[in-house]
This record gives structure tokens, sequence and C-alpha cells, in this order.
């Protein structure tokens, strides 16, 4: 009897340790790495395989073990990609700092802090990517490439013959690729001169102007926006010139560290393409390019901006506003949407809008210039374009071509609504507010609160629909869609399905990419620290791509699902690339992560000397 009654208790303990080893195997709770502010929104997300949902969660200290806090999980949300089960375990109201673990039923997540502190320092750890990506001289490989760009077309119309040399040295790779858009990189000076000028206490100064090592007084967010502005000086060198992009897809036709290439048959120069107002090449056929706004619009309000923050530089400042205003008459030449040229294949940027773009213009170059003939004339306009696309399309649409509706998101909106008073102020910032409930009538539908589609470059739209949130929030002190603009930064460094970081190296303790699909890593073993890679797609995207294989046996397996696919493999090109415009959107999310308080958008006024 008694060996029987020991028998059965063994029997016993082991059905269920072994539970207890498929539930961890089964189930898993995600959060974000980077941790939480104290007084913020804090949610993770438990995800199973199984269909039963869990009841209550426990917040655990990490040192003792002890339970800090014991709550009620969320409604059961049912599946979600490769789940059957989720449920949000929200633990806002636990303020105070330290360091935890999530416990539910019996899987716990990985450890996080929650301390006012806890972005501090990520804006500039991801500027390292900005400066590994640039062109011309290569702080992070102390050496140069691409010093002999380039060579004119489609110019001629403007009195530029084919072939001419075009001194186009500078600016920053594109991705992964060595491609070179005046639209990505006018949008992303854009982000970072925003970066300080709204978040200047955030920045540090460790580099010099050529991003080696060095402190020269001027934070290092601006040095890096100073050299996208730099190359912009030089893409639209005259009043009636202006380029689109440098180099082409024959880029692609051998992945390598960046040098002089020679893909284009005229020694060591690469293609640079003039802003035309007309179609171009796209592979066998042509783009869809019917004018000149959507670039020269985004020229012209980086260096309004730019002669906003280096105001102290006058002659510097002189040349700036010059600039805008030579840009700015570019953009009316011919009102339309300049795409992106391609010689071996039909992938382009397709960018279809251009209204937001002159709509931000118009809002930039009434804080620094004033017309006289009508000094009313930039806010009507700027308001008149807003009307015009009220609310960037994506937003609450399933899916989207590739870069269709650039920047993701109507900078304008937010640059406008911040000069305006009274109805047409609440106005816009209706339209704020109609494409954010746009996104959370799907996103409030799973547990992750996701609305964004897996299209190319997921992350990037990610990244800017969280800032729409909070300059949201900013404009009206609305806290409505608090945990959905939480969400959406939580989402970037690990809650999703994947449990993963979406930004190499972010947080050094955590689950980030390591194998992305880029040269530096894969050839040059080098980190890419900082860098916000494309992010998941839709299945049935990656399932219809050409030339992927991945390399490595696919530690996500257990979460790739029909809705939703991501690898950190150098051999998937869709979902593992880092972009150079995503990750400057992310500097100025994680700038004001770090702030973390309403500002008054009012700019810093220490001294910013030319370097």
């Amino acid at each position: 009897m008694t060996r029987l009654f020991f028998l059965l208790l063994l029997l016993f303990s082991f059905s269920l340790f072994s539970f207890h080893d498929r539930d961890d195997e089964q189930s898993w709770i995600r959060i974000n790495q980077l941790g939480y502010k104290p007084g913020g929104v804090k949610v993770a997300v438990w995800c199973s395989k199984g269909a039963d949902a869990v009841d209550r969660f426990q917040l655990v200290d990490a040192v003792t073990n002890k339970t800090v806090y014991e709550g009620r999980a969320g409604k059961a949300m049912g599946a979600y990609g490769p789940f059957a089960q989720t449920c949000r375990l929200n633990f806002s109201s636990f303020t105070k700092a330290g360091n935890y673990k999530l416990r539910a039923g019996a899987v716990e997540s990985p450890v996080f802090s929650i301390a006012e502190n806890v972005y501090k320092g990520a804006a500039d750890f991801c500027l390292r990517y900005m400066r590994q990506q640039r062109c011309g001289f290569n702080p992070f490989l102390k050496d140069s490439c691409h010093t002999h760009d380039g060579y004119s077309l489609y110019g001629e119309k403007a009195g530029l013959k084919d072939s001419t040399h075009i001194d186009a040295v500078g600016g920053w790779h594109d991705a992964s690729d060595y491609l070179q858009y005046s639209t990505t990189s006018a949008n992303a000076t854009y982000h970072l001169l925003m970066a300080y000028r709204d978040f200047p206490s955030v920045f540090g100064d460790e580099k010099s102007a050529n991003g080696l090592d060095g402190k020269n007084g001027v934070a290092d967010v601006l040095d890096e926006a100073k050299w996208g502005l730099n190359w912009l000086l030089k893409m639209h060198p005259r009043k009636e010139w202006m380029f689109n992009q440098i180099a082409d897809d024959r880029d692609h036709m051998g992945m390598r560290m960046p040098k002089e290439d020679t893909f284009y048959r005229k020694g060591f120069e690469r293609p640079v393409y003039f802003v035309s107002g007309e179609p171009q090449q796209r592979g066998k056929f042509m783009n869809n390019t019917t004018g000149t706004s959507s670039t020269a619009a985004k020229f012209s309000s980086a260096f309004a901006l730019g002669s906003e923050v280096f105001y102290s530089d006058k002659s510097y400042q002189a040349l700036l506003q010059q600039k805008a205003l030579s840009a700015y008459n570019f953009a009316l030449k011919k009102p339309g949407v300049t795409q992106t040229a391609s010689v071996r294949s039909p992938y382009i940027y397709a960018e279809d809008n251009w209204t937001d773009d002159v709509e931000l213009m118009y809002a930039a170059l009434n804080k620094t210039y004033r017309f006289p003939e009508n000094p009313s004339l930039p806010l009507e306009k700027s308001f008149a374009f807003a009307g015009d696309e009220p609310v960037t399309p994506w937003l609450g649409a399933d899916t989207a071509k590739h870069y269709q509706w650039y920047p993701f998101i109507n900078l304008g909106h937010y640059e406008l609504a911040k000069q305006l008073k009274g109805k047409q102020r609440d106005t816009i910032i209706g339209y704020y507010k109609e494409g954010i409930q746009r996104v959370w009538n799907k996103a409030k539908q799973n547990a992750f609160f996701r609305g964004v589609p897996f299209i190319w470059c997921s992350n990037n739209l990610t990244a800017s629909f969280a800032i729409q949130c909070y300059w949201y929030r900013q404009l009206t002190g609305d806290k409505t869609f608090d945990e959905l603009e939480q969400a959406g930064f939580d989402w970037l460094f690990g809650c999703n399905p994947w449990g993963t970081s979406m930004v190499y190296g972010l947080p050094s303790r955590g689950d980030t990419p390591v194998d992305p699909h880029s040269a530096f890593t894969h050839l040059g073993h080098y980190p890419i620290d900082g860098g916000l890679v494309d992010g998941p797609v839709y299945g049935s995207i990656y399932n219809s791509l050409i030339g992927i294989t991945l390399y490595e046996p696919d530690e996500y397996a257990a979460f790739q699902s029909r809705l939703a696919v991501y690898h950190d493999d150098y051999g998937d090109y869709s979902t593992n690339e880092p972009t150079m415009d995503g990750t400057a959107s992310l500097i100025y999310l994680l700038a004001a992560k770090d702030a973390g308080q309403m500002h008054d958008g009012k700019m810093n006024r220490r001294n910013l000397k030319r370097k």
C-alpha cells in the first residue's frame, strides 16, 4: 500500500511538473525591454498557444523575488497571429522604481526596469547608426566612399546636359544599400532638427562635426542634422536645379562595404537624377512622377527649420533662408509628386502624395520668413493644403504601396496647429484625431493594440504613428489614446509576438537583432548600433518575395503566422534591413519619451556656432 501511495505521488508530481513545463513552452509575457516610466502607461501582453486565459498576474521584485503588486488580467482577447489566446496586463498604477518581472500562472517575463531615467541616452544611441550611414567621409570606418558623385540625368530642359559632373558628395546611405534619396534625407533631417528644437536637454555632445570622437560645443544630433542639411544644399545648388536621388537599383548587384562603385559605366561616378517633374525610368517602364512639389517642399521645410535652429550663425542662417525660398519656388513650379527612378527592376519609392509636404513647407516658412506682399499668405495656404489631405491615407487601411504615403504621417498638421488659434486650430487637431481613431478601431480588437498594417517598413509606420499620437496629446492634453501611443512604442522594443526589440543593440541586455540584412554586420562583422529594422510583413507578402533564403534556423519559428512574419536573419531583406529615415523618426520618438513631459515647443537658445 505504501509503495502504491508513493508511486501515485510520483506520477502526480511528474504530471504537475510536465503541465508547468508545457505551460512555460506554450505561454509568454511580452514586455517593453527598455522599461517603463513610473508615471507612464505600463502594459505587458500575455499570449498563449492554449485556449485558456489567465485571470490574475503578479509584479515581482527581481531582487527579493517578492510580489509587490497583484492585478486582474484584462479580458481575454482571443487569437492573434500565432497565439490562440491573449490578454493585456496593466500595472500602470504601480509607480515605485526598481527592477521587476511579471508572473502569470507558471510564466514569467524577462526582467525590466521602472525608472524615471529608463530611456536616458537611447536617442543618442540611435545616432550611432546615422553616423554609420554617412556617405563621403564615414566616421565609423574612418574612411571615405563615393567621392566622385556624380553625373547628371534628366536635367537637359533646365540647361544641364546629361552626364555633366555634379558635386553631390555627402549625405547618408538610405539603408543597407548605398542609394541616396532627397525625400528620405530631407525628412530625416527635419526629424533631427525637430528633436533638438523640442527636446534640447535630451542630447549630449561626444562627437565632433565629422562624427569622430571629441566634443565641439554642439549637440551631436545637431551635427548630424547639419550633415543632412549640407548635402541637401549640394542637391539644390542653383535656384533652377534640384536633384532627387543618387544611384539606382544597379547598386543591388553586389553586397559590399561602402566604397567607390563601378556599376554605372562612368568610372567611379554614380548617376544624379534631376527633379524634372516628368516621368523617369522604372525598370522597363516609367514611374508616375507628376510634378516637383513632394521633393522640393521637403527641401524647403528642412532649410526653413534649419535656419530657425542655427539662428546664431548668421551667414549659415541666411544661406538656409535663401535656399528655403528657392526650393519653395521649385515646389510650385509644377504641382505634383516626384517618384524615384530604377533601371533593373520596377521597385521604387512610389510616393503618391504631395499636398502634405506643401502644407508643411508653408507652416515652416511662416516661422522664418515674412511674405511682404501678403504676411498672412503662408498660414492661409498651409491651412488650405491641410484640407486636401486631412488624414494620411494609410491610417486605418490594411495595406499601401511601398512609401506610397510619405512621410507616413502629416508633419504639417503639427507645425501648423501650433501657429493657429480657434476653430482653424481645432480643425487641424481634428484631422489628427480622425486618423488616430481609424487606427484605434482596428487596434482595440487585439491585445497588442496593433492597428498598423504589416507592409514593408512597418516599423517606420509604427514609430511615425506613435509620434502622431504624442503630438495629438501635446496639442490637446487629451489622454484618450495614451495606451495606444504607448503600445506602438512598446511594440518596437519587445511587446510584440516575437518578443524582440526591433532596434539593433537596444537595450544592450535584451533580445535585439544580431543578424540584420546589412553588409556592415554580414561582411565586416561590425555592429550597427541603433538601427531600426524594417519590421514584420504580412505572411502573404513574405511568401511572394523572390530571393529570400534564411541562412540560419529560425529562432522565432514558433511565432510566425499567416498574419505576420519577422526574421532576424541576413537573408530576409523584407523584415530585417535597417533604414536611415526610420531611425531618424525613432530618434525623435525616443527623445520625446525621455523628456517625458509637456513642452512648449520653444527652441533652446544656446549658442550654435557654425562648425
